[in-house]
């Protein structure tokens, strides 16, 4: 958040507030793996690849929080749609791990592209080509997980206090009595019970 504050300058209050831009990639740990995220994401940016994968659902009718009872070519493409929305949001190191198609010809990769459109463009260009998935593949929930956290970190919520230095304070303890009086004249404690 950024901090405000007001001075009297000539008769008049003039408001200043200083805004802090995230400077540190964001990290997502899967396993042993670590994915990098920009520390910060343009609105329209993030608008653009987030409707991309909204469109694909609604075309396909595909609830995104539950891909269990779901045509398997509609999650194959809606997974793909979810992975290069996260890819990218990602720093190119780690958008290159986890979203990548690659071009095959006999065993010889010829390119790779982090959309799965573009290698089969790339592949029909080609005699004897095929398209291989040689991103990170991960469980539908994790990817559901991932969106999520993009979400709401790119969406106009705070940084995870996960992903940074400064931690949230830590919850009271369940149990620990209040300061105020309880307002039931019946009530008893329950300590000791």
């Amino acid at each position: 958040m950024g901090r405000a504050s007001a001075r009297e300058e000539k008769g008049f209050t003039v408001a200043k507030k200083q805004f802090a831009l995230n400077t540190t990639p964001h990290e997502a740990e899967i396993g042993d793996v670590v994915l990098q995220f920009q520390p910060e994401v343009m609105g329209d940016q993030f608008l653009d690849n987030y409707s991309r994968i909204q469109e694909t659902s609604k075309r396909l009718n595909i609830d995104l929080t539950d891909m269990s009872s779901v045509d398997l070519s509609a999650v194959k493409e809606t997974t793909q749609s979810l992975r290069v929305f996260l890819a990218n949001l990602m720093l190119p190191d780690s958008a290159e791990q986890f979203a990548r198609w690659d071009v095959r010809v006999g065993q010889k990769v010829v390119s790779s592209h982090r959309e799965p459109e573009a290698a089969h463009e790339a592949a029909g260009a080609r005699k004897n080509a095929e398209v291989i998935d040689a991103g990170m593949r991960l469980p539908d929930r994790v990817l559901v997980e991932l969106l999520e956290w993009v979400v709401e970190l790119y969406g106009g919520g705070q940084r995870p206090p996960t992903s940074s230095n400064a931690s949230a304070p830590a919850s009271p303890s369940p149990g620990t009595p209040g300061k105020a009086g309880s307002r039931s004249r019946g009530s008893m404690s329950t300590r000791g019970r």
